[in-house]
């Protein structure tokens, strides 16, 4: 047992020192893609993450921050609300006596899960529905933005299913995001791959493409509750965060 806690903590500390981490968007997943994979009901994460800036939005042409409370209210649905941190600078108000982060982005995800993986045959991959930012109010309120506030909206479909190879089993995960963004536009086929090696279960590595960028990170299991994740963006730019999960009786 000593043997193999001291393997997961070298395997895991060479993955942060390679990799760089986060679960972006607040909400199951994988890096920046979705999957359809979908927490136990009544499960609750509270996370925050270090957002390099070429993962967000042009909106933050700087290094950044978020925070996001999330929650499986049933095992079909989840809903997650994410804050990202703005600097005073770029909104003008440097002039004011403001100064470094001091306003926020504020948005909501929901995930539909429409098919539950092996529902009907063995064969059968798992698909969610789901949506991040998909309304703003300002403006006079609108659904799916192109401009303005809005500027994590995407909406999509997602199919996962998990493959044994020999003692091991990998998660295969496609879908097609959509939005209307002028800034940020997304319109295309995302897919990843997981891995959680058997010799270390608590150990889940991620590659993917987001219809944009491949990159390359893991999570881990702390104590539990405690999920660190990893993330090198374009397989360069880091990007990492922790996260606290629990789920009610």
């Amino acid at each position: 047992m000593q043997i193999k806690r001291i393997i997961a903590t070298c395997v895991f500390l060479c993955c942060a020192f390679v990799l760089s981490a986060q679960l972006t968007y607040g909400t199951t997943g994988l890096l920046h893609a979705p999957s359809a994979e979908m927490q136990k009901d009544k499960t609750i994460m509270l996370g925050a993450n270090f957002m390099n800036k070429e993962i967000t939005p042009p909106t933050w042409y700087y290094h950044t921050y978020n925070y996001y409370l999330n929650v499986t209210f049933f095992p079909w649905l989840e809903v997650a609300y994410t804050c990202t941190l703005f600097k005073a600078e770029a909104l003008g108000l440097k002039p004011y006596g403001y100064s470094g982060f001091t306003n926020q982005d504020r948005y909501f995800s929901v995930r539909l899960r429409a098919l539950k993986e092996g529902q009907f045959w063995k064969y059968m991959p798992a698909v969610v529905l789901g949506t991040s930012d998909p309304f703003t109010s300002s403006g006079g309120g609108s659904i799916g933005s192109t401009e303005g506030n809005g500027y994590f909206s995407r909406f999509y479909i997602a199919a996962t299913k998990h493959l044994p190879i020999g003692t091991e089993e990998i998660g295969v995960h496609l879908s097609y995001l959509y939005n209307q963004r002028k800034e940020y536009k997304l319109n295309g086929i995302a897919a990843g791959i997981t891995y959680n090696p058997s010799f270390v279960p608590d150990l889940r590595v991620i590659a993917e493409y987001d219809s944009k960028d491949f990159a390359l990170g893991a999570t881990y299991l702390l104590f539990n509750h405690l999920h660190a994740q990893v993330e090198l963006q374009k397989m360069k730019y880091f990007t990492g965060g922790l996260m606290f999960r629990f789920t009610l009786k």
